[in-house]
């Protein structure tokens, strides 16, 4: 029994409406009545064209690039919906920006994603829906409920289709020791060995490999990560992989953040396929052949379903 919003609404931002649609038709409604433009001083504006009073609302919107607009659209979608009186608020986000800048690494750094999280409770959000947290303790940053799901099964299960259950020379790789729990549980879905990148990162967005912890000589690699960004560190792996004997070097990640050189080093990296989810969308100028793109619209779906009727969202993860 639903007890937060007398119907269900869903709405978007710009970020990612090819997501939003899917979504909407797998759950069987309209995307709400809206429109997110600008003034012509760049303000983000934004109008709501149908009545939300009392509703269960949904926003979705990654705050993916251009990471500060995508941002904004969605504290200003949510402050809107609070004044328009609705019911519960859930700020739908499939890739959470700023994540990544969850402590102080050194003097003086700022800590962006707790304020990213006040700013989200501070607009009127209820509730958080996201997929993959850099690190999962940024739920802790939040003072409202935060629904966490995952990816790596969605990852995992195209892998085991792909080889067909012959997965005897098949051994998951994490890139660095952070990503090791994240990797272990793909391995254990894939019943396959697990090796280790031990990395040195001397500055942002550089990594040096160190050494391979784990067997890959002969064996086909699949490297696990939350995302790619610029694909340095994916690219740098593969390549000692490649080095230390694997045949073959696949990778995978749930959000493709592919900034800067990342598709070109991608396209000329010994990587023969790169595999992420659609929580950011992707230009179609970025869609190599080397690039597939997962879909997930049917565990968002389900997940924004089970919020609105009250069911446990934990169960999803025994289903996948």
């Amino acid at each position: 029994m639903n007890h937060h919003g007398k119907d269900i609404k869903i709405f978007a931002g710009n970020s990612n409406r090819e997501l939003a649609e899917e979504i909407a038709l797998k759950i069987g409604l309209p995307l709400g009545a809206s429109v997110v433009g600008h003034f012509s001083d760049g303000e983000t504006a934004i109008s709501i064209n149908e009545p939300v009073r009392g509703s269960d609302v949904f926003i979705i919107q990654s705050t993916s690039a251009p990471v500060n607009d995508n941002l904004v659209e969605l504290l200003i979608m949510i402050d809107a919906m609070k004044r328009a009186s609705a019911g519960r608020i859930t700020a739908v986000m499939p890739y959470f920006g700023y994540a990544r800048q969850d402590r102080k690494a050194k003097a003086r750094d700022p800590i962006s994603a707790k304020l990213v999280a006040n700013l989200l409770t501070t607009a009127g959000a209820d509730r958080i829906l996201t997929m993959d947290l850099h690190v999962p303790q940024l739920q802790g940053f939040f003072d409202i409920p935060v629904d966490h799901l995952q990816g790596s099964p969605i990852l995992a299960r195209y892998f085991l289709e792909k080889f067909k259950g012959k997965v005897d020379d098949v051994v998951v790789v994490s890139p660095d020791v952070g990503s090791v729990g994240r990797s272990r549980r793909f391995a254990e879905k894939m019943e396959v060995p697990l090796a280790i990148i031990d990395k040195r990162r001397p500055k942002a967005n550089v990594c040096e490999i160190m050494n391979i912890i784990g067997d890959v000589k002969g064996k086909r690699a699949i490297l696990v990560d939350d995302l790619i960004d610029t694909a340095g560190t994916v690219v740098n792996a593969a390549n000692a992989l490649a080095d230390m004997g694997a045949t073959e070097v696949y990778a995978c990640c749930t959000h493709g953040v592919l900034s800067g050189p990342a598709i070109d080093r991608i396209r000329t990296s010994v990587i023969k396929e790169v595999v992420i989810l659609n929580t950011i969308q992707i230009p179609k100028e970025k869609r190599i052949d080397k690039l597939t793109i997962l879909s997930v619209a049917d565990v968002f779906a389900e997940a924004i379903e089970r919020i609105y009727g009250d069911i446990s969202i934990s169960t999803i993860f025994t289903q996948l």
